[in-house]
């Protein structure tokens, strides 16, 4: 991904944090990231996407409370097992 094409624009009229989310869900259901795949650590998402380690945990927060991702104190966050799969 070149700079230019980073899914997250600060300009758009979209929290920051949304467009994050929005980013992974996308790639959730892609299938780039399957059911049980391990996230990247919020440090290693917040320099990729070029946004605040706190950016990275709101999101995060949106996925998990879209049933998309569980996270494990201690272990990290990971895809959800569907339900409709």
């Amino acid at each position: 991904m070149g700079d230019d094409q980073r899914p997250v624009d600060p300009s758009r009229p979209v929290y920051v944090w949304q467009q994050a989310a929005d980013w992974i869900a996308r790639r959730i259901e892609a299938g780039e990231l399957r059911p049980g795949a391990r996230l990247e650590g919020e440090r290693e998402l917040a320099e990729q996407l070029g946004i605040a380690v706190g950016t990275v945990r709101r999101a995060v927060q949106d996925l998990r409370e879209r049933g998309l991702v569980v996270t494990l104190p201690a272990k990290g966050t990971y895809v959800a097992e569907r339900a409709d799969s």
